[in-house]
């Protein structure tokens, strides 16, 4: 079985859909990713800043697995690095089947996993069609409707499959560069993922 690695890392000084690949990202304990729009102890998501800007960040550092990017072909759809806005990008790891407060060692550098990315419509913006890449029914067929929002989630009986991403906050500090292994602690109470 394949080392789960670090592929790519992306940042962006200003709240935009896509991030700038670059050659290395600092992440710094309870902030997230240095000269990113997203660092922060408090939430820096505007549409969630406009909610409540006291909320603490849960969504400091946004993972995906590059595997997605296989799923975009197929349907049509040619993906890079930091498009779908991810700080880092990674292979050969199921990012969306760990559970809340996994540890990912990237070597020397640590996140805790918080949620799952909740796919908004900037991404149909961003491409259009492309939330049937991240968005799917239970069945496994695509859907380009939107995940609903956390609050309305809990009233909605259909289930979704969201598979923009994961969340995390920055435990340990430290560069993060492309080609790193990253380390899997799994947490003793094995609680599935959740939109944050």
């Amino acid at each position: 079985m394949p080392t789960p690695q670090v592929v790519a890392v992306s940042r962006d000084q200003t709240h935009r859909f896509s991030k700038v690949p670059v050659d290395s990202i600092t992440l710094v304990a309870g902030l997230g990713v240095l000269g990113d729009a997203h660092a922060g102890t408090l939430v820096q998501h505007r549409s969630r800043v406009r909610r409540n800007p006291n909320q603490p960040n849960l969504r400091q550092v946004h993972l995906l697995q590059a595997e997605i990017f296989d799923d975009a072909r197929a349907m049509g759809y040619e993906l890079h690095a930091g498009d779908l806005g991810e700080n880092i990008l990674t292979a050969d790891l199921d990012l969306l089947g760990l559970p809340t407060g996994t540890l990912l060692d990237l070597g020397g550098p640590v996140v805790r996993l918080t949620g799952l990315r909740n796919p908004c419509v900037q991404i149909n913006t961003f491409r259009a069609g492309l939330m049937k890449v991240v968005l799917s029914r239970a069945d496994g067929t695509p859907s380009e409707q939107p995940a609903p929002s956390t609050a309305s989630a809990k009233h909605s009986t259909t289930h979704v499959i969201r598979k923009a991403g994961v969340m995390a906050v920055v435990d340990r500090g430290g560069d993060v560069v492309p080609g790193q292994a990253i380390t899997v602690t799994l947490p003793d109470t094995r609680t599935p993922l959740k939109p944050v």
